[in-house]
């Protein structure tokens, strides 16, 4: 593991502390695409989290959903109150969360970021979320990501 992913994955690994029933998964095979997470953990791609940022005008929001699903990003700008909604690129994802894209875990981020979970992952009694490297998965309860994000409810996905 790179030193990068190796502090990534020791930020996501120290603030599960608390959380005892919690335990990230390291897994050899790439995970960084909800497509090749399910290949590595046997799954479908529904049951991957992912994790993306956006620009609510111009304001970085973390969105999590199923991974087989796509953001109506018109939907979600309405349900924020926004005009204008974009997808960050990678460089503004790592400065935000210390995470590269394939990678991005809703918590233990570098900066506040409004946190929003889609319902969709209620889909699933655990769904998996990227910890920190494109090489792990931590299994969680939507109910459980909830609280240790405090994220917000939203439904957003098609």
């Amino acid at each position: 593991m790179s030193k990068d992913f190796l502090e990534s994955y020791n930020r996501v690994k120290e603030s599960l502390e608390p959380y005892d029933n919690l335990e990230i998964k390291l897994l050899p095979d790439d995970t960084s695409t909800a497509e090749l997470a399910a290949l590595a953990l046997g799954t479908e791609p529904g049951q991957i989290a992912k994790t993306l940022c956006f620009l609510a005008d111009g304001e970085p929001v973390l969105i999590v959903a199923c991974g087989d699903r796509k953001i109506d990003t018109k939907k979600f700008g309405r349900q924020l109150g926004v005009k204008k909604m974009r997808m960050a690129d990678a460089e503004l994802v790592l400065q935000v969360t210390g995470f590269a894209p394939g990678g991005v875990c809703p918590f233990a981020l570098l900066k506040p970021v409004p946190v929003y979970l889609d319902r969709s992952l209620f889909d699933y009694d655990v769904t998996y979320i990227a910890a920190g490297t494109p090489h792990s998965a931590l299994p969680i309860a939507a109910d459980q990501l909830a609280e240790i994000t405090s994220g917000t409810w939203v439904e957003v996905s098609k």
